[in-house]
This record gives C-alpha cells, sequence and structure tokens, in this order.
C-alpha cells in the first residue's frame, strides 16, 4: 500500500498538478491539505475519474484537509477531540483495509503559529497538544496508524537550509519541536527519517527570494508510523520534481510504502 500527503495549497489552483501527479505516483491513499474550499466546492469528480473515494473536510478560503483512497474510507471522522470551539478544518481520519491488514490514517494540517508570542502560537501549541492526546489514545488499538501532513515544524536543523534563518520562527521553536517529539516519544516514527539520514532534504520552499531555485527549502511535511505501522513500512521518499511543475504549491509530496 502506497500512501502519500500533499499540501496542495488550494486544490482549485492545483486540481491539474494534482491529477497528473496521481496519474504518475499511483498512490493508494492520499491525504491533502490546505484544500481552500467547502465539502461541496471539492473537485471530487476528478479524482473519482482515477479511482478514488473521497472524504473530505473543508473551510471557505482556508484550511481543509481530504483524503483520497482507491480502497474503501470506513469510520471516517473530521476534527480533534477536546476542541470545543476550534472551527478550524485540519485534522481528518479514516480507516482502509489492504490485502494485508487494515490502517488508520490521518490527514493532519497543523497551525503555522506565527508570530510567535501571539495567540497564534499559543493555538499552535494547544492543537498539538490535543494532537498528541489523540495520538496516544490510537496507540491502544495496537494497529497500524499513519499521522501524516503538514505539521508545519522543521524538526531539525538538518531539515532546513539556514538554521539562524528560522530562529524567530513558530515552525523551529524550541516548544514546536518539543511538541514533535512529544508524539514520536509516545511510538510514533518519521518513516521518512527511519529510512534516509541525509541532510539537505525538504519538502517546501517559499515562492519569494528565488528559494525553489536556490534550495533553500524546510522539512515540514511528515509521516509519522505507529509501531505496527513502521513494522509494515518498505520506503519512503520525497517527490521533489514536482515542485517545478507548472503552477506547483509550494510544498510537494512525501510517500511510504507499507506492507499492507
Amino acid at each position: 500500500m502506497k500512501i502519500a500527503t500533499w499540501n496542495v495549497n488550494s486544490i482549485k489552483v492545483r486540481l491539474e498538478a494534482a491529477t497528473a501527479w496521481l496519474k504518475e505516483a499511483k498512490p493508494d491513499v492520499v491525504a491533502l491539505q490546505e484544500i481552500k474550499c467547502m465539502d461541496e466546492n471539492f473537485p471530487a469528480e476528478a479524482f473519482e475519474a482515477l479511482g478514488y473515494n473521497c472524504a473530505v473536510h473543508g473551510q471557505k478560503t482556508y484550511n481543509g484537509v481530504a483524503l483520497l483512497s482507491k480502497l474503501p474510507l470506513e469510520d471516517v471522522t473530521p476534527r480533534l477531540p477536546s476542541g470545543d470551539g476550534d472551527d478550524h478544518s485540519r485534522y481528518l481520519e479514516a480507516v482502509v483495509t489492504g490485502a494485508k491488514g487494515t490502517l488508520r490514517i490521518a490527514s493532519i494540517y497543523a497551525p503555522n503559529g506565527n508570530p510567535v508570542g501571539t495567540e497564534k502560537f499559543t493555538y499552535k501549541l494547544s492543537w498539538l497538544e490535543r494532537l498528541g492526546g489523540h495520538a496516544k489514545g490510537l496507540l491502544k488499538n495496537e494497529e497500524p496508524v499513519a499521522l501524516i501532513g503538514d505539521y508545519n515544524i522543521i524538526p531539525e536543523d538538518r531539515d532546513c537550509y539556514d538554521p539562524k534563518a528560522w530562529l524567530g520562527d513558530a515552525l523551529f521553536q524550541p516548544q514546536s519541536k518539543a511538541a514533535l517529539r512529544t508524539i514520536e516519544n509516545l511510538g510514533y516514527t518519521d518513516a521518512f527519517r527511519a529510512r534516509n539520514q541525509a541532510a539537505g532534504q525538504y519538502t517546501f520552499w517559499d515562492y519569494q527570494a528565488g528559494a525553489w531555485r536556490k534550495n533553500h527549502g524546510i522539512r515540514i511535511d511528515h509521516i509519522l508510523l505507529s509501531p505496527q505501522g513502521l513494522d509494515r513500512l518498505k520506503d519512503c521518499g520525497i517527490d521533489k520534481h514536482v515542485r517545478e511543475g507548472d503552477k506547483p504549491s509550494d510544498h510537494v509530496p512525501v510517500w511510504a510504502e507499507l506492507d499492507l
């Protein structure tokens, strides 16, 4: 089973690029973030034509997550628990069943949190705390789990072209990195780092200042696997070339192959 995550930064703008990549990469399950549309405006027909079932948790203009799957989507659940008053569409979870077992998978779009020192950063940390609590609960089922998406966290210096340039950014704050480590310390593993230890492996390049041409990128899109998911991991990679296409997102897809 091939799973993937991609922050498309508006599915309306990126529809042609998304369908082209799906035809090329042929993932079985895809988590999308920042679709930036309501459920009824999601272009499901284009993905259904490629054999995908669609689950959408949208929001007008901002945020929004979706799951595309060639397998039936079961137990579809939007939003994290304990989010009274939180109307942001940032989390969507479902179960898929492959030839060798089931996988619980979630599309995650964590808050950016900038600027630091504001309520936006406070919200980022509280949202990540809720994610950690939910992630801990999922481990009780002792099943393969993949929490995948745009975490808006740069885990380490090697995941950033110039750490000094990001010292004041919410994505690189000690509290943000600690929140990610907290989830990993529960028993989840960064699938990419389980297969690739090289520095300079990025998933995001800003549209400004020639970041793509200079390879001034950061790695903020992650696939976290439960112990049972890690046992099934065969490979993991980044489709960097997608950033070169027409009307590209500022993010690129990250994928993992699981023995499921």
